[in-house]
């Protein structure tokens, strides 16, 4: 495959290239630097750019927002790491989220400049937004790195996935923040459509507080 530039390649909203080596996929990384609004996947040779939009954009900050919500009205300690590049070259995988999170154990990574997926722990959390269809599954990206829990938004609903061994089974509710089920996720992304923000977040805020008094 001839690469001359990451800018020459993302000139669609979704391209997936097959047969990119490891050196193609960093290099693109590099070139790309800290340019926010693309997403790079790379799956044992098949590599997926993908332009964000604010579709997706929104829907992701606003299940991150509620995230942050819930772990803060229930004093919950974590890091937000957002879309941070992840990759291991041993697997042949990299990946960046929509959004993820480290709730077990956040002071693992708190002091970190650079997170390094070889010594490092992955994120235990991981928001996942598909608004074009036309997407890579990247679950067994996630699974392979050993990501504990996926929250995945398509549709206008919510799904939850929890890792049992090497792959993820659905799930009724959160492993990482009790109470949370994909009804309330969807019911919480239904409301956000229509409801002033402040009001919206105060309505998370209170339902979080109910759980904590329990």
């Amino acid at each position: 495959m001839a690469v001359s530039t990451a800018e020459q390649l993302i000139e669609q909203p979704n391209v997936i290239l097959h047969d990119v080596s490891w050196e193609t996929y960093e290099r693109l990384l590099e070139e790309q630097g800290e340019h926010g609004g693309t997403r790079f996947t790379y799956d044992e040779g098949t590599l997926q750019i993908m332009i964000i939009s604010y579709e997706h954009d929104r829907q992701n900050r606003l299940l991150a927002s509620l995230v942050e919500a819930i772990l803060l009205e229930l004093d919950i300690d974590f890091e937000n790491a957002g879309s941070n590049t992840f990759k291991r070259r041993d697997l042949k995988r990299g990946f960046e989220p929509d959004s993820c999170f480290y709730i077990r154990h956040p002071e693992a990574i708190r002091s970190k400049k650079r997170i390094n997926l070889a010594t490092d722990p992955p994120p235990d959390l991981i928001i996942e937004v598909d608004v074009t269809h036309g997407s890579m599954d990247r679950l067994p990206i996630f699974a392979a790195v050993g990501v504990s829990e996926v929250w995945r938004y398509e549709n206008g609903a919510v799904r939850i996935y929890r890792l049992n061994k090497d792959q993820y089974d659905e799930s009724g509710e959160s492993e990482l923040l009790a109470g949370v089920t994909p009804a309330l996720l969807t019911q919480f992304v239904a409301e956000s459509q229509t409801m002033r923000r402040t009001d919206w977040q105060r309505k998370v805020s209170a339902w979080a507080k109910s759980q904590g008094n329990q």
